[in-house]
């Protein structure tokens, strides 16, 4: 696959998440902040289900999902991703510029949505802000993306366990929120809708306008890219 045919892909992946944040951001905005869905159920079901192990491994789990972890993974993934040192500077760079570009309007989305979380006495953690879209759901499911791209990418033997890790991590972050009682489960799939939209077109984006030479690869193919300056396979 080409980068133009990664660009075309990641962009209508991209488009096609925020056309489907954007319904659920009008559906949400549309309601005064009321649930929608499922929201009433799993939340009761989630306070009604709280033993002590599952409670302390949900909130160990869900720390990860904001702070310094995300971003330790955006580096990672950056420096996965590339085989030179130049194209490591400048991968690491555009993960992480990803990442904090994602926080910066996903915070804009929560003050203009201004959707209020659920009852505080429900609560079995820290949370503050506005509800939608989930922010621990939108990092964890954009720093897994960053991940899962890098191993593709490079296509390491043994990648499937290491994606479907990234991916489980992703999601269970995301799904640690309602269980703690701090979201409703329409927040969580906001956070993954806009997560996905917004590393589709920071990829697509990328894969379009970034040299090759810039992360040291040549602009061949994405699956038979190689170090510039090395010799073309025969």
């Amino acid at each position: 696959m080409n980068r133009r045919d990664v660009a075309d892909l990641a962009g209508s992946v991209g488009a096609g998440a925020l056309t489907a944040f954007a319904v659920l951001a009008a559906a949400v905005a549309g309601g005064d902040g009321g649930t929608l869905f499922t929201d009433e159920d799993l939340h009761t079901w989630s306070s009604a289900h709280r033993p002590a192990v599952a409670l302390a491994l949900a909130r160990g789990l869900t720390a990860t999902g904001t702070g310094a972890v995300p971003y330790v993974l955006a580096v990672l993934a950056g420096l996965v991703a590339a085989r030179t040192v130049r194209g490591r500077v400048v991968a690491v760079a555009l993960c992480v510029g990803c990442l904090a570009t994602g926080q910066a309007v996903r915070y804009g989305v929560m003050d203009l949505v201004a959707r209020p979380r659920p009852p505080r006495p429900d609560w079995a953690t820290h949370a503050s802000r506005w509800a939608f879209p989930s922010g621990h759901a939108t990092t964890a499911t954009l720093a897994a993306g960053l991940l899962v791209v890098a191993l593709c990418v490079r296509a390491p033997r043994g990648r499937t366990p290491l994606v479907l890790a990234a991916c489980c991590w992703g999601a269970s972050v995301g799904l640690t929120r309602v269980y703690l009682g701090v979201h409703w489960f329409t927040d969580v799939i906001g956070g993954w809708l806009f997560g996905i939209g917004w590393l589709g077109l920071w990829l697509g984006a990328t894969a379009r306008w970034l040299p090759g030479e810039a992360t040291g690869r040549t602009a061949d193919t994405a699956g038979s890219a190689h170090p510039a300056g090395s010799a073309d396979p025969p």
